[in-house]
């Protein structure tokens, strides 16, 4: 672990832009300000380019164990770090599911051996798991994953009485997945017997329904404002659900939080029949006046983060037809891309971005000294040339399933350096191999 001197930066942090040069030893940030001229193992010129904290992605589906064939927590977190991702947490709907502490401790050991960025792993809650769910260390888990919603194996959780239990009983944050299951059904049975097996992808969202993202949101809601729990609904879809949400508090003292994510503020019902299934996700991409809202509400504080919910799949499961594709696409190398799109058209700030996607995170999850360039805190961080036009390819993918959506996409910022806890991971388009991340702790 060398030291790295990086000079002539326009440093985001903490809502203003400063130019001035950090210095990193160590694994941490040892001093921030202007001409340090301090020796370091290598010097890096930032002329001109931004220098963020690294983003925290907190919902990605990494795929390992079980699920190897379409993606492994070292392909994709060789991916994040190209995005400038630097934090990842991963869910727990691999196989076997993650129900246990025994398994929850499997994956750690994986990333342990395998992962180029700083992770953590999400336990998963199930309708017959309580007991099990409560044993994790609030310290070294992120937190508590219930699917309210349709999943993979043994993970949805519709049980009224379990569902009462893990918010009155479970201390750590709860992070739903929420479409209501019976409209879900409801909605399948009667577009099924009017299309078959020709069910055009445009319906999606009318399956995947406005109605069952807020029936299912609002029921969480009001389980954690009874209890006290301290809730944070996933990947919010709908211009409805909003109402759900407040920005009256700091997010420190939030209790119930939200996220969305990229491609709900990228894509838009639209978009189905150009890119067809590669962008069946659930939740559903819906209408345009819904990626419209969910872009102001994240301006407005009512939607506290933005991440990805990285699921890639292998393309020809997704050149299937609609009831046979599976949901979920690969996002995480592009989070940054797609995001400062919107700075670019004078939409969102750098200062929001970075807001958004490093700090809040932290804030939320009371991730120990990560998030925010600071003195003391881990070195995490990424550079960003924000006038360098390229195009996503086949070519420049570092995904393991070798595809992407946003393929033929051109994008004016790239990320030409990552650092993670210290170590230079990525710089100018190349993998840095030999270095680790670490995995995440918390302040709880």
């Amino acid at each position: 672990m060398g030291s790295i001197l990086i000079v002539n930066a326009n440093i985001v942090n903490e809502g203003k832009v400063t130019q001035g040069d950090l210095l990193v030893k160590n694994g941490r940030i040892e001093k921030i300000g202007k001409n340090i001229s301090e020796n370091a193992d290598k010097t890096i010129d930032a002329a001109g380019k931004y220098l963020i904290p690294g983003i925290i992605d907190d919902q990605v589906h990494f795929r390992e164990p079980g699920l190897t064939n379409k993606a492994e927590i070292y392909t994709e977190s060789r991916a994040a770090v190209a995005g400038g991702v630097t934090s990842f947490m991963e869910m727990p709907n691999t196989v076997p599911n993650v129900l246990t502490q025994e398994l929850l401790e499997n994956k750690y050991a994986i990333a342990a051996e395998k992962s180029i960025a700083n992770y953590s792993f999400f336990m998963g809650a199930s309708n017959d798991n309580l007991e099990e769910v409560l044993k994790t260390d609030a310290k070294n888990v992120c937190g508590i994953k219930v699917f309210m919603g349709s999943s993979t194996g043994n993970m949805l959780v519709d049980n009224e009485k379990t569902l009462e239990g893990i918010f009155s009983r479970c201390p750590m944050l709860i992070a739903t997945h929420c479409e209501d299951e019976e409209t879900i059904r409801k909605n399948s049975a009667l577009y099924k017997e009017k299309y078959g097996d020709s069910m055009p992808i445009s319906m999606h969202p009318e399956i995947r329904s406005v109605e069952a993202c807020y029936k299912s949101s609002s029921m969480a809601v009001g389980l954690a404002k009874k209890y006290g729990a301290r809730l944070h609904v996933l990947h919010i879809s709908t211009a409805d659900e909003l109402e759900l949400f407040d920005n009256k508090l700091p997010l420190k003292d939030k209790k119930i939080t939200a996220e969305v994510c990229v491609h709900h503020l990228w894509f838009s019902k639209d978009d189905y029949d150009q890119y067809g299934t590669y962008i069946k996700w659930n939740p559903a991409v819906k209408e345009s006046k819904h990626k419209k809202a969910l872009l102001q509400a994240l301006k407005d504080d009512i939607l506290d983060i933005v991440a990805t919910d990285h699921a890639p799949h292998t393309k020809e499961e997704k050149n299937q037809n609609y009831w046979k594709a599976p949901s979920g696409g690969p996002l995480v190398q592009h989070s940054f891309n797609i995001m400062y799109e919107f700075c670019r058209k004078g939409e969102l700030s750098i200062e929001r971005l970075v807001e958004k996607m490093c700090h809040a995170p932290a804030t939320m999850f009371d991730i120990k000294k990560r998030g925010f360039i600071r003195e003391g805190y881990f070195a995490d961080l990424a550079l960003v040339d924000t006038n360098s036009q390229w195009k996503v390819s086949k070519e420049n993918l570092l995904y393991k399933c070798g595809w992407s959506p946003l393929e033929g996409q051109s994008f004016t910022s790239k990320v030409t350096h990552t650092i993670v806890s210290g170590n230079l991971v990525w710089e100018n388009d190349k993998i840095i191999e030999g270095s680790l991340g670490q995995r995440l702790t918390f302040d709880r």
